[in-house]
């Protein structure tokens, strides 16, 4: 178990990986990954009880977590290769053809930790349901976690599967909203607003949690332990973390300029002059 301030060591890390890796491929979307990245850390380092030496596609006796909204590979990849899952050093592979590390997650390339290609939007509530039953009937008593942009929220199946989790009480399931309010083409109220989130999910029959800061380490961490702590109750648990795009280098937070843009050389300078260095070493 990290420490908080350890913690936010690996989370500073992990955004410096973020931006070289986008600026290198000179593709890819480094604004939701740096949002995501305090939740991913906790997640990984703290949240969820797993293995990376144990990594198998079944999830048997472990959690499982699936990303929906797959385009935010650079957090994933980074997060898992600082947790163990393969080396740091492949992170220099980046959506480079022929490569594990796809632009979005694929299964296909046996990389440890993906167990979904999730590229398409709005499918990883529906499949993290059929995991979360899966555990039930087997016995498992260890837990689903899925992660959402909040944009992907507009996409239908998504509703359909939060009713059907919340109809069959499945209460292994913890669905995480990053809601940053951006999404490619704006904001969220701008392209198709999603009204009161909390309400929606709790007439779905979920219990919902809401971290106003999903930027804040500690906050994250009692936000998803309290979700935690609600699980096995009969309904199904969203969580809403309030992040901002692009958290960590001033220029690039609250816009969605760079949900799907990089960083040119000189701005990858400036942006890396805000995260320092940390003693974990780049890649």
């Amino acid at each position: 178990m990290k420490t908080t301030q350890e913690l936010q060591t690996i989370a500073q890390q992990v955004r410096r990986d973020i931006l070289r890796m986008t600026t290198a491929a000179k593709s890819g979307h480094p604004g939701g990954s740096m949002g995501t990245t305090d939740w991913m850390v906790a997640m990984q380092f703290n949240l969820m009880d797993h293995d990376p030496a144990q990594f198998t596609m079944e999830g048997k006796g472990q959690d499982m977590l699936f990303v929906s909204q797959g385009h935010i590979t650079p957090v994933i990849y980074s997060t898992m290769a600082r947790r163990g899952y393969f080396p740091v050093s492949e992170l220099a592979s980046f959506r480079k053809f022929g490569t594990r590390l796809q632009g979005h997650p694929s299964t296909a390339h046996n990389l440890p930790g993906i167990r979904m290609a999730s590229g398409s939007l709005g499918q990883g509530m529906s499949v993290g349901i059929g995991a979360a039953l899966g555990k039930k009937m087997t016995g498992d008593n260890h837990l689903v976690y899925t992660l959402h942009g909040d944009g992907e929220l507009q996409e239908g199946q998504i509703w359909e599967a939060a009713m059907f989790a919340g109809a069959k009480k499945v209460d292994n399931l913890i669905s995480t909203v990053d809601y940053n309010h951006q999404q490619i083409d704006g904001t969220v109220e701008q392209v198709m607003d999603l009204g009161d989130l909390k309400a929606k999910f709790e007439s779905f029959l979920w219990t919902v949690v809401t971290i106003e800061n999903g930027n804040d380490m500690q906050q994250v961490i009692d936000g998803m332990n309290k979700a935690k702590s609600l699980t096995g109750n009969g309904k199904p648990v969203c969580v809403l973390l309030q992040s901002q795009m692009g958290y960590g280098v001033d220029f690039m937070q609250n816009t969605n300029k760079y949900h799907g843009s990089v960083l040119n050389e000189d701005d990858l300078q400036r942006a890396l002059a805000q995260i320092p260095a940390t003693e974990l070493g780049d890649y």
